[in-house]
């Protein structure tokens, strides 16, 4: 007798190996066939009692035709035959994947995935994301929200460490009608480890790189009312020059509190648009008032020798404040405990 996959399947799961076994005795033959007339590849177990396919994820909404026979210790032969076609997706999802492209990034540095559609089965789709590093690391994975997914190591990480970012999503079931339809790959490596500390109360940032000292900045931060946000925020981006408009922040062009400057050396730390940056025309009230609107500035000279130095991915700890972070305005993983963040896996 041969087992087979159920008769004119027409919702088969594309990463599902096709697998034909003989109840008894042992198969002498399996032919698998797409709708082209092409043959899947496979492979009998030792003891010939079991064939699967070896050809994964198979093309989504194709037909597949499946012919076996089988002899038993009698030397009765069973022929069998049927089709099954893949499942047809209602939607498929894309992935963007982010660091990319061989950067080299600071040690604050999280991987990030997002999808173009949401993700109900977190966990199936979870387990065929990896990440791999040289040296070795503790991480996990924590679910931001339904299209996007974010990996973290318990600390920092150190610097010189090569890291591989590997998805394996063709033809995964996403939930709700959604199927995958990407195979992702990215590398990254570490470089130097540059954290600084804002103190907000007193006007200065500590630079620190591989954890010496290197300069004491005189800064300014928000004035009362456009308060920075204190905590652990990462650099988003660097730009060499930036116009800052106001508007941007719902700040009409009639209100005293309106700007529009070109900036020069910004280093973006929150979505919102908090930055720092080179700040000439506060140079008088850095390291002695905030008077920004939220930004962090110095003089030109500090914010070239800083801009300079630093990298995305590199940390800034802002202390001595008041207004918290918002979860995700930037890369705000390091705000939460390593307990919280494994508590955003799907597989925890």
């Amino acid at each position: 007798m041969i087992a087979i996959p159920a008769a004119k399947e027409r919702a088969w799961a594309p990463t599902r190996p096709l697998v034909v076994k003989a109840k008894q005795g042992v198969l002498t033959d399996v032919v698998v066939t797409d709708e082209r007339g092409r043959k899947v590849s496979g492979d009998f177990n030792s003891q010939h009692a079991v064939w699967r396919s070896d050809q994964a994820p198979l093309p989504f909404d194709s037909r597949y035709q499946i012919a076996a026979r089988a002899s038993d210790s009698d030397g009765v032969a069973t022929r069998t035959k049927t089709w099954v076609r893949t499942v047809k997706p209602k939607r498929v999802a894309h992935t963007g994947l982010s660091p990319y492209g061989e950067a080299v990034v600071g040690v604050g540095m999280p991987v990030i995935m997002t999808f173009d559609q949401p993700v109900q089965r977190k966990a199936a789709v979870e387990e065929r994301l990896s990440v791999t590093t040289k040296p070795a690391v503790v991480g996990s994975w924590y679910w931001a929200n339904d299209q996007m997914v974010r990996w973290r190591p318990k600390e920092y990480w150190k610097p010189a460490t090569d890291v591989t970012v590997r998805s394996r999503l063709e033809g995964v079931n996403f939930g709700g009608g959604v199927w995958g339809d990407d195979n992702d790959l990215a590398r990254f490596s570490v470089g130097a480890a540059t954290v600084s500390t804002v103190d907000i109360k007193n006007f200065t940032m500590v630079v620190e790189q591989d954890g010496t000292v290197v300069r004491k900045v005189p800064i300014t931060t928000g004035k009362d009312g456009w308060d920075t946000r204190i905590g652990t925020k990462v650099i988003i981006s660097k730009q060499r020059n930036v116009v800052m408009d106001a508007a941007t922040i719902d700040v009409a062009k009639d209100d005293p509190e309106y700007y529009r400057l070109d900036v020069e050396y910004a280093m973006r730390l929150t979505w919102s648009g908090e930055y720092i940056h080179a700040a000439p025309w506060s140079v008088e009230s850095q390291g002695k008032d905030n008077v920004s609107h939220g930004c962090t500035g110095m003089s030109t000279q500090d914010a070239s020798w800083f801009y300079n130095l630093s990298k995305p991915g590199d940390v800034i700890n802002y202390i001595n404040g008041f207004r918290t972070m918002e979860p995700w305005n930037g890369y705000t993983d390091w705000n939460l405990s390593w307990d919280q963040w494994k508590r955003g896996s799907a597989r925890s």
